[in-house]
């Protein structure tokens, strides 16, 4: 019983720690060539053997990345205003 107490505190205290607010670190400017193509491997959600392969250029890439960094903040922003209780 006691260890199963101090298993869960552990894992608290580790889930806040990663629940911290990263630094932000400035841009690094030595990219690399916009137009070199780069192709990624990418596993859906909820499959363990489906792959599909993506290939575009860094600049593609850059432009996705902050595509779905803006959806998601849009998401987390707007959740609240749907529910009725919400301060």
């Amino acid at each position: 019983m006691i260890v199963r107490s101090f298993a869960l505190v552990a894992l608290t205290f580790a889930s806040i720690a990663s629940a911290a607010p990263e630094k932000q670190l400035a841009p690094n400017t030595n990219l690399g060539d916009p137009n070199e193509k780069i192709c990624e491997t990418i596993k859906p959600i909820g499959s363990r053997l489906a792959t599909k392969r993506i290939c575009a250029t860094r600049a593609e890439w850059a432009e996705r990345k902050a595509e779905d960094k803006q959806a998601l903040e849009r998401a987390q922003a707007g959740a609240c205003m749907r529910k009725a209780g919400c301060p």
